[in-house]
């Protein structure tokens, strides 16, 4: 632990590379936690611990009634597969007492199907979450659906908290990115975010998710999300079907300050539908825009420029590296011209170049004479919504690589035993 951790109210082990099996492993590491009274953020990422040592920790957590933050990323490397459950159970049980929790961080920690029970568990009975952090977890879709399902769960049970008179924050931050998500489970994704309309940042980067999955995520999932500063989708497929939907949802996001969709094969018509989109002045307060990688042309190009001057005063970075068109087309010097006068304007004397302008612009390619968008509006939206369905039905049947272990689900019944809101 850092000489200053018990001052900041930090309990720190991170990155440390322990191995941690028995109790005696944990009890010398885990004795300045003990002394701490009112410690507020604990970080064990960066170890790996064992069934014993998480009951041993998670007895301790336990008692730490001012905990706000856990930091338990990357905590399972080696482990065996029937290990995780149990010991992610002693944790999570623990944390489920602590009425200040607000946050967890589960990044890089193999979940799947066959270890997520405990984590659902949690999910959605842990009534003062507001920031869940998931990233790099082998999910698939299945498991993406009942991780969405537990944040419905959660949501019914913050109202009904609400209703008892208490107060409870809502969920604003959900990062679940590199998880295979795909379409399957966007049905159950769109439900969640049509709750937690209160969501401000939302990161799901590169998670297979496919036009007709993107589509029905943002209309009928996060275009009810009308506080939201930060969306990042970047890495999944858009098309023309996932651009207009994100050009009709768009306006209505009027606190949004970053938008992520790049590599996402916006296609060079969707690219014009989206700058025209944004060309309607409901996004002032947009500060990024990341588009690299996504077919646009120069008409698009020029769309984008002309929706930076007239209607997004806010705007200072937008990456374009990886389209269609050239570096010397006269968007291009309007757009650098357009946001370094802003940042003259208005980034004051200590400049971060990185977070002003156009990036670089190495990996531009010619543009094609025909592009080919037929099939995307041709595409019904029934047909579309079935299709969701059908994946969504495969996704809840996706055979599991070992028999469920009834004891993860009895787990899973401890852990919403323990409640407390």
């Amino acid at each position: 632990m850092a000489p200053d951790a018990k001052s900041t109210k930090i309990f720190s082990l991170e990155g440390k590379g322990l191995k941690l099996d028995s109790a005696a492993d944990v009890e010398a590491h885990i004795k300045p936690l003990r002394e701490m009274e009112d410690v507020e953020e604990v970080r064990f990422l960066g170890n790996t611990l064992g069934v014993e040592a998480c009951e041993i920790i998670g007895k301790v957590l336990e008692t730490k009634k001012t905990l706000q933050i856990a930091n338990l990323a990357d905590i399972f490397t080696g482990r065996l597969l029937n290990e995780i459950p149990q010991a992610l159970s002693s944790l999570l049980t623990a944390l489920l007492t602590l009425p200040k929790l607000h946050t967890i961080n589960l990044n890089d920690n193999a979940f799947g199907l066959n270890t997520q029970a405990p984590l659902v568990a949690f999910l959605s009975s842990h009534v003062p979450l507001q920031h869940l952090i998931l990233n790099n977890n082998g999910l698939g879709p299945h498991a993406g659906i009942l991780i969405a399902d537990a944040l419905t769960a959660l949501h019914a049970k913050k109202e009904e908290a609400r209703k008892e008179g208490k107060e409870v924050p809502g969920l604003e931050t959900v990062i679940c990115g590199r998880n295979r998500l795909e379409n399957g489970s966007m049905t159950a994704w769109a439900k969640a975010y049509s709750l937690h309309t209160g969501v401000k940042e939302v990161k799901m980067v590169q998670n297979g998710i496919r036009q007709e999955g993107i589509s029905h995520l943002l209309t009928d999932g996060l275009r009810h999300a009308r506080g939201i500063k930060t969306l990042d989708l970047q890495d999944n497929t858009f098309t023309l079907l996932g651009a207009k939907a994100l050009a009709t949802v768009a306006p209505g996001w009027t606190e949004v300050q970053e938008l992520g969709i790049g590599d996402s094969l916006l296609s060079a018509k969707g690219g014009v539908v989206f700058a025209n989109a944004l060309a309607k002045g409901q996004n002032k307060k947009l500060e990024v825009l990341r588009l690299q990688y996504n077919d646009i042309t120069t008409k698009g190009l020029q769309a984008f420029a002309k929706a930076a001057k007239e209607a997004l005063p806010s705007l200072r970075k937008i990456e374009l590296n990886g389209n269609k068109f050239s570096e010397e087309d006269q968007a291009i010097m309007e757009l650098k011209e357009l946001l370094e006068a802003r940042k003259d304007e208005k980034a004051g004397d200590l400049v971060m170049e990185d977070d002003w302008g156009i990036d670089s612009l190495s990996d531009l390619e010619s543009e094609d004479e025909d592009e080919s968008e037929s099939e995307e509006e041709e595409e019904e939206a029934e047909e579309l919504r079935e299709k969701l369905i059908e994946e969504a039905e495969e996704a809840q049947e996706e055979p599991v690589a070992q028999k469920q272990d009834k004891e993860v689900d009895d787990l899973a019944d401890e852990l919403k035993k323990k409640v407390t809101v």
